[in-house]
């Protein structure tokens, strides 16, 4: 029974497959590059002899190369005992800044390739287990956010597909959304949360922690978790402030900087 690992080339990403490696789970790692997947699996299997590791690089955004992923996990005989949705695009930037292929690839990726994946993990599971499906959602998702618009709809959106489709699952699923604040993986998003202050150095939260307190979370079976003590109360305050106050301020910070690696 595999795990099914999205978006392992990044540094979170990375972290999931290290924990779940430790913990022997045959691992199904996808994302962009071949290469990197390649050099994942190669350190997975020196680090852990005999693990089973496969891989197969998917562009989340193409339903076509999403068929393809299944098409090659069936045809190893592959079964899935969890999903670990970790892909995501998070570019920031004012919206009429976006080109029309930007503004697909982020919905696809964000929102489409979890359901289809959901879908196609659920259809691939052993009926005598209780799969669990982990996807890593985003304390951007606590408020409509000016100037990172798509990014926090699109994981409004996964939180809620999530939450409902944990209710439909009850008793064959573990269903578990998790909302961290920063991750400081990529240089581009260090500077970002350098620029959003106190606030944003003290809600970000390493790559590890959050893997492990989301792994926590789903095997607990939890709805919805916000990870991070920071991050709770920023959640908790969010429904107390009128939401015109929070769109500025949310405009005013967010306005100063943008990030667009994708």
């Amino acid at each position: 029974m595999y795990t099914l690992l999205t978006g392992a080339c990044g540094g979170l990403g990375g972290a999931f497959a290290r924990l779940l490696a430790r913990r022997g789970q045959a691992l199904f790692l996808t994302g962009r590059s071949e290469e990197r997947l390649a050099s994942l699996a190669d350190a997975l299997h020196a680090e852990f002899p005999g693990l089973p590791v496969l891989h197969f690089a998917c562009d989340l955004a193409d339903s076509a190369q999403r068929a393809a992923l299944f098409a090659f996990a069936d045809g190893q005989g592959v079964r899935f005992s969890r999903l670990v949705y970790v892909a995501g695009i998070d570019t920031q930037k004012a919206f009429e800044a976006y080109s029309e292929e930007k503004l697909v690839m982020q919905t696809r990726v964000n929102l489409e390739g979890a359901v289809s994946l959901a879908h196609g993990v659920l259809m691939r599971r052993s009926e005598q287990t209780v799969c669990e499906l982990l996807a890593v959602g985003s304390m951007s998702a606590s408020a409509p956010m000016p100037y990172f618009a798509l990014y926090s709809a699109t994981k409004k959106a996964l939180e809620q597909f999530w939450i409902a489709l944990r209710s439909e699952w009850k008793g064959r699923a573990k269903v578990t959304v998790v909302l961290p604040g920063g991750i400081p993986t990529r240089e581009d998003i260090k500077q970002n949360i350098a620029a959003h202050g106190w606030f944003g150095r003290v809600s970000a939260l390493p790559p590890q922690t959050v893997a492990e307190r989301a792994l926590r979370a789903v095997a607990k079976n939890r709805r919805s978790v916000v990870i991070g003590f920071w991050n709770k109360l920023l959640h908790a305050l969010m429904h107390l402030v009128p939401l015109s106050w929070r769109l500025a301020v949310i405009a005013k910070i967010w306005s100063k900087t943008q990030k667009d690696a994708f």
